[in-house]
């Protein structure tokens, strides 16, 4: 394949160093995230979530009665609706329904579980505008990977009526770092290292609990019970094993569990989806991925007496 693309977001990454302090990582990802603004085609409403900031997306001729959750990645730390805004509006067009990004509370000043309870509070108000679980699906990249998959547990815990489907996009599913890609990749990846994701985790898993925690580590989780899933992971990336273990421990619990290894791709490189070909290609494929489970979800609602 023609590499050009994928080494012109990796000269964009590389511009600046990694800044220091929560802060200023914060205002970087913003503003390298959203280097490529929403289409304009795109209709954006903000909405209050019982107090979280949410956005609402819809393209053009994409069906509202069904909606993607989506959490944002950045190591539990930073990200947000911004930066991500190009990447969950497209990622709506291509599963033709309507989105949610929820800006959740962020660590070190909210470390677990704020992230959680604020993506259960995001799902009660989905349920509560009427949205049956059959036309919800959830999603998230990096660490917004792990909070789908920890929401998807805490609804089964629950007895909730769980979504159709759950989509995750280099998903951060151990926080203990264990996977051997953290080491044979990290040459590779410009972005996620061993040190930096072990300050991640430092400042997202409180005092009295352990990374290793399946509440906070999904990949040690029971995985019984979930929705169909899809993962989808670049091959120049330090969280392969992070998705491959995670793929193999649902196919374990009889989950239907599929993993995509898109070559030469890094960390969350749909999010470039508009200057980057590879990033289209993932959100068609999770689109037809999305499109199909809805819409065996609503037939056996619909059959169901």
């Amino acid at each position: 394949m023609n590499t050009s693309e994928i080494d012109a977001i990796r000269q964009l990454l590389a511009s600046k160093p990694r800044p220091v302090g929560w802060a200023e990582r914060r205002r970087r990802i913003d503003e390298v995230g959203s280097t490529c603004p929403p289409a304009g085609d795109i209709a954006v409403e903000t909405i209050d979530l019982d107090g979280l900031p949410g956005e609402w997306s819809l393209a053009p001729g994409s069906d509202p009665s069904c909606v993607l959750l989506y959490f944002h990645g950045g190591g539990y730390c930073s990200g947000s609706i911004r930066s991500h805004r190009r990447l969950v509006t497209e990622a709506g067009r291509a599963g033709g329904l309507r989105t949610l990004a929820v800006q959740y509370r962020l660590a070190p000043e909210h470390p677990y579980p704020a992230a959680l309870d604020d993506a259960w509070t995001a799902w009660q108000f989905l349920r509560r505008q009427g949205f049956a679980a059959a036309r919800i699906v959830i999603g998230g990249d990096s660490a917004g990977g792990n909070l789908t998959v920890a929401l998807l547990n805490r609804l089964r815990d629950a007895g909730e009526a769980l979504p159709a489907c759950a989509w995750l996009v280099s998903p951060w599913t151990d926080l203990t770092q264990s996977g051997e890609t953290l080491a044979t990749r990290d040459a590779l990846d410009p972005l996620i290292h061993r040190a930096y994701l072990d300050e991640l985790a430092a400042a997202f898993v409180p005092a009295g609990l352990e990374a290793s925690d399946p509440r906070i580590s999904v990949l040690w989780s029971d995985l019984a019970g979930l929705p169909p899933l899809l993962v989808q992971v670049g091959s120049a990336e330090t969280l392969i094993d992070d998705s491959s273990r995670f793929v193999r421990a649902a196919g374990c619990a009889d989950v239907r569990a599929s993993l995509e290894i898109w070559p030469h791709m890094i960390h969350a490189w749909p999010m470039w989806n508009a200057c980057l070909e590879p990033g289209r290609q993932a959100l068609a494929s999770a689109g037809v991925f999305l499109r199909r489970h809805l819409r065996a979800a609503i037939a056996e609602a619909s059959a169901d007496p």
